[in-house]
């Protein structure tokens, strides 16, 4: 049986392999000069390739519970069996995330394509795919040339980083045949905002908590290192609300994000730090008498913020009323969300091919025979943390194998 895989990142890869070990004949087709390009980016080069704290519950979509007969299939424990088996050690890094001991993204790519050339499967390199069509029992892919094969695996991605392939032909491709495509939009992104202080705090670091909020309703928050820019803000925490926010702004709500530097004080806790520090230099100005405290190009804009014109105001004449104008700027920064960067700096894809028109049990299409998708071309995205290599791991394993049989 020939097998024709569509797309050579992280799901057309596994989907492969999957295929291949089944005895069929497998061609991976890649528009790019060589396979798993994709694979080498994520984890910051270090690819944290699945994640411990693994469930439903951390992936998005339309249909998103049809995704849940995949991820039980070829699951978290099958995942670390199947790497181990092919020489990669699992690291336990940090919320769960798990790397290979060398922490090199290239450890993943390289042992697939070990095996991908141990089990003798062909790769058919900068081959832009152009069309699919389907007579009787056969397809034919067209390509740099016509090809044909008895089945086809759909793992051409979604539209993020398209500089590394992704750039969302496989809808069309899907389209052709019937399917419905769920408006793609980026997730796992940065977020523009609107400020005056911009230009003053890009470059700016910490450790604090973001929440986004559309219409005064919280929709998501999440912790860790937060990072400003000239055009808004970044860090993981950003990018995991990123999808959420972006959601409800596509559906014309008004959104914005606050930022509590502070996260594990209260605000009482805070004042009476203040209040003591404010009366020991009570001879300082409000300005100086932060140094030490907060980021020093953080202050003059904090205090601006809060309402004061006067930052050599001496900080022991503050009364009750002023150190909580800073403590709400410290733990409740408001920002207006005004857009996101683009898909070039995006992680990932939201929407995509609808799940319900496809079998949720192999991924096969409900439109046409022996179409079987997988991957980030689907409408399934994950938070960040390994989980959309899951995704990819899980369904490109189930396309792959019910493909083959």
């Amino acid at each position: 049986m020939k097998i024709a895989v569509i797309g050579g990142g992280a799901s057309g890869l596994i989907a492969a392999i999957a295929a291949a070990r089944n005895g069929a004949e497998v061609t991976i087709y890649e528009k790019l000069n060589r396979v798993g390009k994709k694979i080498l980016a994520t984890g910051n080069g270090r690819c944290n390739y699945t994640n411990l704290n693994m469930g439903i519950e951390r992936y998005h979509g339309n249909n998103v519970s049809l995704a849940k007969k995949a991820m039980e299939f070829f699951d978290l424990n099958e995942t670390l069996r199947f790497f181990e088996s092919l020489g990669i050690h699992p690291y336990e890094g940090e919320s769960g995330k798990i790397y290979p001991s060398s922490l090199q993204a290239s450890s993943i790519l390289d042992v697939l394509r070990y095996e991908a050339e141990r089990i003798k499967i062909r790769e058919i390199t900068d081959c832009q795919i152009k069309g699919l069509r389907k007579n009787k029992d056969k397809f034919s892919i067209i390509g740099n040339e016509e090809y044909s094969a008895d089945k086809v695996i759909l793992a051409t991605g979604g539209k993020a980083a398209p500089q590394l392939g992704s750039d969302g032909d496989g809808y069309e491709i899907a389209r052709s045949f019937g399917h419905k495509i769920i408006e793609p939009f980026p997730a796992l992104v940065q977020l523009k905002l609107k400020s005056r202080y911009l230009k003053r705090i890009s470059g700016i670091r910490f450790d604090g908590i973001v929440k986004g909020f559309t219409d005064n309703k919280l929709i998501r928050e999440d912790e860790g290192e937060i990072l400003f820019t000239d055009y808004g803000i970044s860090g993981p925490p950003v990018l995991q609300i990123s999808r959420k926010v972006i959601e409800e702004i596509n559906k014309g709500s008004n959104a914005y994000i606050s930022v509590d530097m502070f996260p594990h004080m209260t605000k009482l806790q805070l004042y009476e730090l203040l209040q003591a520090r404010f009366a020991d230099m009570g001879y300082k100005g409000l300005e100086e008498s932060l140094v030490g405290f907060i980021n020093k190009k953080l202050i003059p804009v904090i205090l601006s913020e809060a309402g004061f014109e006067d930052l050599n105001k001496k900080c022991g004449k503050l009364n009750k009323k002023e150190i909580y104008k800073i403590i709400d700027v410290l733990k409740e920064w408001k920002f207006e969300v005004t857009g996101h960067n683009t898909w070039q700096q995006a992680q990932s894809t939201a929407g995509g091919i609808d799940m319900s028109q496809v079998n949720p049990d192999t991924l096969e299409s409900t439109k046409v025979k022996g179409l079987f998708i997988c991957g980030e071309v689907l409408d399934v995205d994950g938070d960040c943390g390994g989980f959309n290599l899951q995704w990819a791991w899980s369904s490109g394993y189930t396309a792959g194998y019910y493909s083959s049989i």
